[in-house]
């Protein structure tokens, strides 16, 4: 949700502080806020013995956060060699690391199985091929094609370039097993920021489905499955938060029924990335101008590249400006920053408190997908980015 009152507590009497020290914009994360949903995810799902996050590394790729989710016993998922890097750097290793990528190179895969390899997540039964050899763990990113529409930011399963096809994945296990490989895991990412929980414990009966399949076709058991990332945060204050315990309580029931049919159960994990991190950061900026003409435009010392979501997507991000109510006389304005875009827009037409040059403006919910999607046009550099830790100090 848009940040929580925790973190504002904590943040705004040292606003002013931060800003003479650091300058603006800057993104800044909350420490205590990251471990709170980290902690309360693993007791969530402590009935499902090996439950473990792998926190999608593209969503925050910056090496202080990840230390922090190494600290929560959390691995990685990671789709590049710069995010494998970044996560061996911080002590991810081996099965720490999951390598799931798609058009991949050969070059990549050999990196993936090096320095201590990676558990290898196949997006395409033509991949195998490019692997330097079959590992002993091995897994496929399923997409099973028909299923609900997904949303605008992942689309249908149908039209996603992502995925071993449904007709494919017994084909894709079995070429696997004869050339060597012991282990297995099974993956699917179908969703993207979903609030409605019923959608994740339908993807782990699905996935829970294909393992009995498999294994009774091919004799082989299966590691884990992966119900992917794509579990949602709320963006708008009226929005309602994902009922995290609730989807929890019933796929661990998934999970029993399972090992009652089969006499055993695979590991659960997960690689979400907004879930994790995205409520807990946000990015501050300072206004620099306004202009009236048709319409007011505050404009601000942040822009387009240091939050592209709401030019890419029109995503909603909530505004606030610190020391003024969201009550006070609003006035509609668009928040813009200064590329050569007419899409640099982080609010069009929102209600806001009346802005004047010099106030502060905090855009929420930047923790996820903010920084890391940032880009350089313009010759624009993305903004610094601060840890509040636990202990109040700003690194």
């Amino acid at each position: 949700m848009p940040m929580s009152s925790a973190f504002e507590n904590r943040l705004y009497p040292r606003l002013d502080e931060i800003v003479a020290h650091f300058g603006t914009p800057f993104h800044i994360y909350d420490e205590a806020g990251i471990r709170d949903t980290g902690e309360r995810l693993k007791a969530a799902f402590a009935g499902i013995p090996g439950f473990r996050e792998y926190f999608a590394v593209k969503a925050l790729p910056n090496p202080a956060v990840l230390e922090i989710m190494v600290d929560m016993g959390f691995g990685f998922d990671c789709s590049s060699i710069a995010e494998l890097e970044l996560s061996r750097r911080v002590g991810g290793n081996g099965d720490d690391l999951m390598f799931t990528s798609n058009n991949t190179t050969r070059r990549e895969f050999a990196a993936a199985m090096a320095d201590g390899g990676s558990i290898i997540n196949l997006d395409d039964i033509s991949l195998i091929e490019k692997l330097p050899q079959m590992p002993e763990l091995i897994c496929f990113r399923y997409n099973p094609g028909q299923r609900r529409t997904g949303n605008a930011i992942i689309g249908k399963p149908v039209e996603a370039k992502y995925g071993v096809s449904h007709d494919q994945l017994l084909r894709a296990y079995a070429i696997a097993q004869d050339r060597g490989a012991k282990r297995f895991g099974l993956h699917t990412m179908l969703a993207s920021n979903e609030r409605d929980y019923t959608y994740m414990v339908q993807t782990a009966a699905m996935l829970l489905e294909q393992v009995e399949r498999i294994s009774v076709a091919l004799g082989i058991g299966f590691d884990f499955i992966n119900i992917g990332g794509g579990l949602g945060i709320p963006y708008r204050p009226e929005d309602a938060p994902l009922k995290t315990d609730a989807m929890a309580r019933e796929i661990t029931t998934l999970f029993n029924d399972f090992a009652m049919r089969n006499g055993s159960m695979p590991r659960l994990y997960m690689e979400s990335g907004r879930y994790m991190t995205g409520p807990h950061g946000v990015l501050v900026t300072q206004v620099i101008n306004r202009k009236e003409i048709y319409r007011t435009y505050v404009g601000v010392d942040a822009c387009m590249s240091s939050l592209m979501r709401p030019g890419m997507y029109n995503a909603y991000h909530h505004i606030t400006v610190p020391g003024k109510r969201e009550t006070d006389s609003p006035q509609i304005v668009d928040v813009v920053g200064s590329l050569c875009e007419n899409n640099d827009k982080f609010a069009i037409q929102r209600p806001l408190p009346p802005i004047a040059e010099g106030d502060l403006v905090v855009i929420h919910d930047t923790g996820a997908h903010g920084h890391a999607m940032g880009f350089n046009y313009n010759g624009k550099l993305r903004p610094k980015e601060l840890l509040f830790r636990q202990d109040g100090t700003v690194a």
